[in-house]
């Protein structure tokens, strides 16, 4: 299988792309797997943190250039925009955390895959780059945006114009990775994170996510209003009513 969908353990999934003869480049196949794995993950109400590597050395390279380039027309192009464009719109809106193990490098529409994770946790040796105009593209696959709504519209513009390509560390101090792993330790790390969050309660996660996803596309008074509304049902919740117990009787038995 080029792209594997599998429970590490109960409520944390993996996406693992395995082509790592061409770096995990994706072909037509690859992209349609990748595409049925989002899909299916969407359905998958018991989970509570999706993470998303490459095998090998590298994360994902991005489209596979080879394969690809027996299809030359502008509807092979719009064929190839919609086919991952939908899938990562579908990625970003899993209603649980998803995690980018970077254990290698991402170039172009790896990049854009890890973009539309919403945490990354990136190999000391590893590096992202947005280098689709060394091809003469645009990101494809909705990059611009996001990495605009990340950092910035300089430096989203001088990254995507020049084909920039970021070590783990300035990825990490322009905010594009959350952690730095030591080297071959990604996935490691990415299951760390993944199992804190995890362990919190599950309708307050998903809810932090909905409220913070809202800022980045509402305007500022209907975020606010999604926020405001995301706290009244968890305040009544058994989970923090649960919570508020345990914290009464550790107070009152100290």
């Amino acid at each position: 299988m080029t792209v594997t969908l599998s429970t590490l353990e109960p409520g944390i999934a993996l996406i693992q792309v395995n082509r790592p003869e061409v770096r995990n480049a994706l072909d037509w196949q690859a992209m349609n797997a990748f595409a049925a794995c989002i899909e299916q993950a969407q359905n998958m109400d018991a989970w509570r943190a999706l993470v998303l590597t490459g095998t090998g050395e590298a994360f994902i390279a991005g489209g596979d250039v080879k394969a690809l380039a027996a299809y030359p027309r502008v509807e092979d192009g719009s064929r190839l925009s919609a086919l991952m464009s939908n899938a990562l719109s579908q990625l970003e809106a899993l209603p649980f955390p998803t995690i980018a193990a970077m254990n290698g490098p991402a170039r172009g529409g790896g990049a854009e895959i890890a973009l539309a994770c919403d945490l990354r946790v990136i190999d000391a040796r590893a590096d992202i780059g947005f280098v689709q105009v060394n091809l003469g593209l645009t990101p494809g696959w909705g990059a611009g945006q996001r990495l605009l709504r990340l950092t910035g519209y300089a430096r989203a513009f001088e990254w995507l114009a020049s084909g920039k390509v970021l070590n783990a560390q300035e990825a990490f101090d322009c905010g594009l990775a959350n952690r730095i792993a030591p080297p071959g330790e990604a996935l490691a790390a990415a299951l760390e994170l993944a199992r804190r969050i995890a362990s919190q309660p599950a309708e307050a996660v998903r809810a932090i996510k909905r409220l913070l996803r809202g800022g980045l596309s509402l305007p500022a008074p209907m975020a606010a209003a999604l926020e405001r509304a995301e706290f009244p049902p968890l305040w009544a919740s058994s989970e923090h009513l649960h919570a508020v117990e345990r914290f009464l009787s550790r107070n009152s038995s100290g």
